[in-house]
C-alpha cells in the first residue's frame, strides 16, 4: 500500500532527524518521549499528507517542463510550507498540552523561520523532485532529504 510505505519512510525519516539533532547538535542525551512524538509525527502526517498533497499537485498541475516543475515548486513552498509548518507547531503543543494561545504564539514567533530554513533547502530539492522523481518515489525521496532538514525542525519545534 503506497500511503502505509510512505507513512513508514516518513517514520524513519523523522526518528533519524531528531536522533541526530539530539545527539550531534544538542549533545545529547536522547529525549525518548520527543523521539517517539516526532517520529509519530512523520507517520501519522508527513507521509499521508504528503501523498494527497503531491498526488493532488500532480493532477492539478502535469507535467515536468519548466513551467510546470517552477509552478509546483512554488505551490510547495509559498501555500504549503506554511500549512504544513503551521500544522508541525500545533501538533507539538497539542502533545505537549501547551494552551492554544501558546500554540498561536508558537506559530508567530517561528513560522516565518521555519519556512525561511524551508525556503533555502527545498526548493532545489523540489526542482529535482518535480521533473525527474516519479510520484511513486516522491514521499521516499523527500524522506532522505528530509533527514537533515528534520534536525533543524526538531531543534526549532523543541525550543522554548
Amino acid at each position: 500500500k503506497p500511503i502505509t510505505m510512505k507513512a513508514l519512510t516518513s517514520l524513519v525519516g523523522w526518528f533519524l532527524g531528531d536522533l541526530l539533532a539530539q545527539l550531534f547538535i544538542a549533545g545529547g542525551p536522547v529525549d525518548y518521549k520527543r523521539l517517539a512524538t516526532l517520529s509519530f509525527f512523520g507517520f501519522i502526517y508527513h507521509g499521508p499528507s504528503g501523498h494527497y498533497f503531491y498526488n493532488w499537485l500532480d493532477d492539478k498541475v502535469p507535467g515536468t517542463d519548466a513551467i510546470p516543475v517552477f509552478s509546483k515548486v512554488a505551490i510547495d513552498q509559498i501555500i504549503w510550507c506554511p500549512i504544513f509548518m503551521s500544522v508541525f507547531f500545533t501538533y507539538l503543543g497539542l502533545v505537549n498540552g501547551d494552551s492554544l494561545a501558546t500554540i498561536g504564539a508558537k506559530i508567530k514567533n517561528d513560522l516565518f523561520t521555519a519556512c525561511q530554513g524551508s525556503w533555502k533547502v527545498w526548493p532545489i530539492v523540489h526542482l529535482i523532485n518535480f521533473k525527474f522523481v516519479s510520484n511513486k518515489w516522491r514521499i521516499p525521496y523527500i524522506n532522505a532529504i528530509q533527514i537533515a532538514f528534520n534536525m533543524f525542525l526538531s531543534l526549532l519545534g523543541s525550543k522554548k
